[in-house]
């Protein structure tokens, strides 16, 4: 990852399926943006906010992607694009292939989905019906989680209210 003296790094959100990986550049009126795949690296660099700074990033990636296929998505206040792995198959366990912090990638939590979970066409679950992920929901606790049971509960046929309903005895 490289950057000139005079250009800073955008925040860089990063999210991954088994085939894809899913970038956002977070950047507000990004003019003029300069993107660039390799099979082994993304290049940025473009000229944002009322000050006209220049952001620029390298991102040496951990594996291999196919840059005939990446996806570009020009957005008001972000930059969008899927790039396509060249191998499906584990999960990167980094984005870039250098190991480090850097203080402008961030896991993309709205977009990541883990390795074990399904690998449904929409990801996170979006291809349930309704009934099932309800039926999730509930099972929450797990196979011994305990269920409310509300068969006991005696309505007073009179007045329609509860059985329980009555005046609370004096406090001693």
């Amino acid at each position: 990852m490289t950057q000139d003296g005079q250009s800073i790094p955008p925040l860089v959100m990063w999210a991954q399926r088994i085939n894809k990986l899913y970038i956002t550049i977070c950047l507000e009126d990004c003019k003029d943006p300069t993107i660039v795949t390799k099979a082994d690296e993304l290049y940025f660099k473009g000229i944002s906010g009322t000050d006209k700074k220049i952001y620029e990033v390298t991102i040496n990636l951990f594996k291999e992607i196919d840059p005939e296929k990446t996806e570009q998505c020009f957005e008001g206040r972000h930059i969008d694009l899927v790039l396509y792995k060249k191998e499906s198959g584990p999960f990167w366990p980094r984005l870039p292939k250098e190991i480090g912090k850097f203080h402008w990638l961030k896991n993309d939590f709205n977009k990541w989905q883990d390795e074990e979970e399904s690998d449904d066409e929409y990801g996170n679950g979006m291809g349930q019906s309704l009934e099932d992920m309800v039926r999730q929901m509930g099972d929450l606790g797990g196979k011994d989680n305990i269920k409310p049971n509300f068969d006991d509960i005696v309505l007073d046929e009179a007045d329609g209210q509860d059985s329980d309903d009555g005046d609370m005895p004096d406090l001693e």
